[in-house]
């Protein structure tokens, strides 16, 4: 507590200058209130210096309360512009970036007009609420006054319209920029990267006359949100050699990409960087490293880490990441108890919750616990998604009760989705149900023409049953029209370094193998009595087959 009762006698000028250092060392909303009450009662509560240092600290801080500071606002009689822009910037930040807009329109009816720092804020907003149409008319209204050649209102243009998924428009304010500088060229990279063309990123990126951490970890997430993970490590890399050092916000995304590719040890290895460059642990990172952890397998260590945060700074992403390790990897029990705590602890769980509990209600073959925690998605004013239907005919699936799983399929008020019906068809196949699996697989070509894995899966089911002509139609529909079977393949760690096996080669080399053995002849000649075996092999779609041939002397 502020011991403020002390300044009360004294009214030298030195009050003012002793409240503004008071201020500027504002920690809480508590000793702000304190102040401001004491700047009240020495009747300083309208003085300029006081009012923007309350308002700032309130709008802008982590510790603030932008309602508090609003308020503070309304009973001003002549806010300044200064005044204005605090507000309309603490509500872009905010949960309702759109109060931001409505400051403006405020703004503008008082006769206030903005400046060149206010248009930056309406833009950021625009850009959170996703509206294009609102940053197009912010856009104009800054072409109105003038302020288009500002680099911090273009800077903050590309960055909206490029959110808005408007690249090319982005790209037109990135060119019609005199002077571009640092930020124009990240917020740039970046766009491309929001948009999905990580080679433009790429491009952009080589054109840059000089990065900083902004511009690789801008770069190294659009890989890894393009899914190019190995990529994404590999920028990394050369970021770590010849780059900046890498932030929180650079180990998130690598951190994403090892949990993607299975990676533990490259996963181990960005922990180890972690520790050893003395990066703070928020959060968003502790729950980065349970999610790798988690998905490469080592709970162990997701638990440790997890283990390792406060319960207090706990929220409900951390939580699921934990919960949804322990059910992939079929500790189902363990799942339970942690959503147990989670409950005890006071975090309410969301949607993603409910699907990894309804994935380990799949691996334990809980079809009642499943049931329970599908109908507390609508208790708790949650509406199912595909994926928890998915979820749920999986977990009736596996249980062999197909027939449950069909009629909850049909009773569904839309059209099944690919994933619910591929859970339907691996539990028919599970459990020898060959006709409705039939069924299954002709509706997931209807659905999915041009996927390769769809063709192969109900040739399979026709293979099962002997029934070759139809299994041969289903490859000549494929080719029909157009559909290839993409190659398999497999990654293997092999001292922190990925290598990718791809199925086409490997079965090149043994095709070759094959063919030099043939060319050979004789494999092994072993006489026996009047007669010799030979043995030669041929390779078949599901591996080689061995032939011994008998030959008569």
């Amino acid at each position: 507590m502020l011991q403020l009762s002390l300044l009360l006698p004294c009214k030298s000028a030195n009050v003012n200058q002793t409240l503004i250092t008071i201020l500027d060392q504002c920690k809480s909303m508590l000793e702000l209130k304190q102040i401001h009450a004491l700047i009240t009662t020495l009747g300083l509560s309208q003085d300029d210096p006081f009012v923007s240092k309350i308002l700032s600290f309130s709008a802008l801080s982590e510790r603030g309360d932008i309602n508090y500071s609003y308020k503070l606002f309304s009973q001003l009689p002549n806010p300044k512009t200064f005044n204005w822009n605090t507000i309309i910037r603490g509500y872009s930040n905010s949960k309702n970036p759109n109060l931001s807009i409505s400051v403006f329109v405020k703004m503008l009816r008082a006769g206030v007009s903005p400046d060149y720092l206010t248009y930056p804020f309406l833009v950021k907003a625009s850009s959170r609420l996703l509206k294009w149409e609102l940053g197009v008319a912010v856009h104009a209204h800054v072409m109105k006054t003038g302020f288009e050649s500002d680099k911090f209102i273009q800077n903050s243009l590309i960055h909206m319209y490029a959110s808005c998924g408007d690249i090319v428009y982005a790209r037109k304010v990135f060119d019609g920029m005199l002077i571009r500088n640092l930020v124009s060229w990240n917020a740039m990279l970046d766009g491309h990267a929001k948009c999905g063309d990580v080679i433009s990123a790429r491009g952009v990126f080589e054109l840059m006359p000089e990065r900083d951490v902004v511009s690789w970890s801008s770069l190294i997430d659009g890989y890894v949100k393009n899914g190019e993970y190995r990529e994404a490590i590999s920028v990394f890399e050369k970021m770590c050699g010849s780059g900046p050092k890498a932030n929180e916000v650079t180990m998130v995304s690598v951190l994403c990409a090892c949990a993607h590719l299975g990676a533990l040890e490259q996963g181990r290895m960005m922990h180890q960087y972690i520790i050893d460059n003395g990066l703070r642990l928020p959060l968003v990172l502790q729950t980065s490293l349970v999610d790798m952890y988690a998905k490469c397998g080592a709970i162990a260590e997701a638990l440790n880490v997890f283990r390792g945060v406060r319960m207090s700074r706990t929220d409900v992403l951390i939580w699921n990441a934990i919960i949804g390790g322990l059910a992939t990897h079929g500790l189902v029990k363990e799942s339970l108890e942690l959503f147990t705590e989670m409950q005890i602890v006071g975090i309410t769980p969301d949607e993603v919750t409910y699907l990894c509990l309804l994935t380990a209600c799949a691996h334990g073959g809980l079809v009642k616990e499943a049931w329970h925690f599908f109908d507390c998605l609508n208790k708790h004013g949650m509406t199912p998604k595909s994926e928890h239907y998915a979820c749920m005919v999986d977990v009736l699936a596996r249980a062999g009760q197909l027939a449950e799983a069909y009629q909850f399929i049909s009773q569904r008020p839309m059209e099944p989705t690919a994933s619910m019906l591929g859970a339907l068809l691996s539990g028919c196949m599970n459990h020898g149900k060959l006709d409705l699996a039939e069924i299954v697989g002709r509706k997931l070509i209807e659905l999915e023409p041009d996927h390769d894995g769809r063709y192969v899966g109900l040739s399979n089911i026709y293979a099962v049953e002997k029934r070759w002509d139809d299994a041969r139609t289903m490859r000549e529909a494929m080719e029909r029209r157009g559909v290839k079977k993409s190659p398999g393949f497999s990654l293997v760690e092999i001292s922190g370094t990925l290598h990718s096996l791809w199925e086409d080669p490997i079965m090149e080399c043994l095709q070759t193998l094959d063919t030099q053995i043939l060319v050979g002849a004789a494999v092994a000649l072993v006489a026996i009595g009047a007669g010799a075996v030979y043995f030669y092999c041929s390779n078949k779609p599901k591996g080689f087959t061995f032939y011994l041939l008998f030959f008569k002397f």
